[in-house]
């Protein structure tokens, strides 16, 4: 989904790139975790939850999505989809802000409305991971919003999301005070309680660039890097309205001369040409986004430094709290790397699990860079080359 909604990766320190030889040969041999009481919900700053919890990081558009659906068939998995993208990142609204919350301010948090999700919508360019919108309930972008956990979240594990929300409403915002990161994990809690799960995974598009800040939120946290050729990958970011609106957000934004992080005032847009400004009101012409000529190769290039920064992130998570999958190989041998996986999320890979995981697999994508014009393909594969370079020397060992 649209990493650009989220904010830019704490600054790295030079280090080596993470090397991905761990295959986890012991996380295979571990036995599903076995269902614990939950524990008395904190006001301090320690753990909530007693279950595993994973995160999924990719560069987005890497079959993430697909591996959500994936999990999600799992019996014993609380499949989260996308949260920490739904909530976006305008500057008054960080997903991990550091500051203690109140129930109710919490609920606030993760159910405010996406504005820029809900004007995309409005103007008939809606990211494909876009679920409430698919089954509409009684929220709309039109009238009221939708509520950031309606977005993907709840109907991703409900055929009633409105229903979960009033649900929820009322025991979240009866929480006590305390660090935000805990009340992720009391969300966590009560969601794999309601639905009879032992681990989670949490799985946002663009998620390799928040590494550092998962960790220091999630220490006890294991991560999964989700991967895909680069050119393909690039490819299907192009065209993608999500990750098409972040090139053009940030061609507004050096134009005008914001900050990644600076809301864009009235005086901002007036400095934009039409083709530019246009995209930010409340319903724009979709051949703003659809038609502007962005070169693939910029997408290209993009997708190199999320690869390229977030490997060096992830080599500072230790061995046994990390391991690699690509997105080829989940397509070639899915019995063999659903089983890896399993073993690593903390779960049985039921033989009934692996034949729906297989049938969810879609092979078609596969190779997409390949039937692009010669020219616009080498200049994919060279904008590429970074972070190609980066995964190589990276599953190499070096």
């Amino acid at each position: 989904m649209m990493a650009v909604l989220l904010p830019p990766p704490t600054p790295l320190r030079p280090g080596r790139t993470w090397a991905f030889t761990d295959r986890c040969p012991a996380a295979r041999a571990r036995p599903p975790p076995r269902r614990r009481t939950p524990r008395q919900a904190s006001t301090g700053g320690g753990p909530i939850s007693t279950r595993p919890l994973t995160f999924v990081v990719g560069t987005g558009r890497s079959g993430s999505t697909a591996l959500s659906h994936v999990l999600n068939l799992h019996p014993g998995v609380l499949s989260v989809n996308e949260l920490f993208t739904s909530l976006g990142a305008e500057p008054h609204r960080h997903p991990l802000p550091g500051r203690t919350l109140g129930g109710a301010e919490f609920w606030e948090l993760i159910t405010r409305p996406n504005e820029n999700f809900d004007r995309m919508i409005r103007s008939g360019v809606p990211a494909p991971e876009f679920l409430y919108p698919r089954r509409p309930g009684r929220f709309s972008a039109e009238t009221t919003g939708i509520p950031a956990l309606c977005m993907t979240v709840l109907p991703h594990l409900a055929d009633d999301p409105d229903g979960l929300f009033d649900e929820l409403a009322p025991r979240v915002s009866a929480w006590p005070g305390r660090p935000v990161a805990r009340h992720y994990e009391a969300l966590f809690e009560l969601l794999a309680d309601r639905f009879g799960r032992g681990v989670v995974v949490e799985r946002s598009g663009g998620a390799l660039a928040w590494v550092p800040w998962l960790r220091e939120a999630f220490p006890g946290a294991r991560f999964v890097h989700l991967f895909r050729d680069g050119p393909d990958c690039a490819l299907s970011m192009s065209r993608h309205p999500g990750f098409r609106m972040i090139l053009r957000t940030m061609d507004a934004r050096a134009a005008c001369g914001a900050g990644p992080l600076t809301r864009l005032t009235d005086e901002h847009l007036r400095a934009l040409p039409p083709d530019l400004a246009g995209l930010f009101a409340e319903r724009f012409d979709p051949a703003l986004l659809l038609e502007a000529p962005v070169p693939v190769a910029r997408f290209g290039a993009m997708w190199s430094r999320l690869i390229t920064r977030g490997l060096t992130a992830l080599s500072r998570v230790p061995e046994g709290s990390r391991t690699s999958l690509s997105y080829e190989e989940l397509l070639d041998a899915p019995r063999r790397e659903l089983t890896r996986l399993a073993g690593f999320i903390g779960v049985d890979p039921t033989p009934d699990w692996l034949t729906a995981a297989e049938a969810t697999l879609d092979h078609g994508r596969r190779g997409a860079s390949l039937r692009l014009p010669p020219e616009e393909l080498t200049a994919l594969r060279e904008s590429c080359a970074p972070g190609t370079e980066a995964l190589r020397a990276a599953m190499a060992g070096a």
